[in-house]
């Protein structure tokens, strides 16, 4: 059995969980998410937490019983408190900003480069940062990775998106060439 999946999840009193056969429903205040349970997984509701158990003991089931249980968790944690990524640019004259609900970056190419969110994310512009927001997490992450492929930070410089708290590695640049001649000619 799979160690993670055998841990109940807490529910939260802003949420409700529906299981009907297969499909898996949590509704909260921010939206609502579904989820299609695998075959031999099955959810079991209680009053105050939920338990995921697998019927068949192999290990392409364990795998999926931890998965399914870190996706309910997910989704109850989107559907009640939500999921945010925040980027930050580095580089003298990288800006974003807003045009409505899309984001427009202007980061050292010929032109600016536009991102409209799919339904379900906000995008904002807040103190230079990039905060990206969403009930699934999935989702949330998926369109912060969109947005710093844009201009990944390069190593020599750091120029670039990056997220909040991540440390690029710096490299030395091309090193002077050796004192004393060309190349040992005599």
């Amino acid at each position: 059995m799979s160690r993670i999946g055998k841990s109940p999840i807490e529910t939260k009193k802003e949420a409700t969980i529906t299981v009907e056969g297969k499909n898996v429903t949590v509704k909260g205040p921010k939206g609502q998410l579904f989820l299609t349970l695998p075959e031999n997984i099955t959810v079991v509701t209680g009053e105050k937490e939920i338990t995921i158990e697998c019927v068949k003991q192999d290990t392409k089931y364990n795998a999926l019983h931890g998965f399914v249980r870190a996706e309910l968790a997910n989704m109850l944690v989107g559907v009640t408190t939500g999921w945010t990524k925040t980027l930050e640019l580095a580089g003298v004259g990288y800006r974003a900003t807003m045009s409505g609900n899309n984001l427009v970056l202007s980061v050292g190419f010929s032109h600016q480069v536009t991102i409209v969110p799919p339904e379900g994310i906000t995008l904002a512009v807040v103190e230079g940062k990039i905060v990206v927001s969403g009930i699934n997490k999935q989702i949330v992450g998926q369109i912060a990775a969109n947005i710093r492929e844009v201009r990944k930070p390069e190593p020599y410089k750091g120029k670039g998106i990056k997220y909040v708290g991540e440390h690029i590695r710096k490299k030395a640049g091309k090193s002077a060439k050796a004192i004393g001649g060309a190349g040992g000619a005599k």
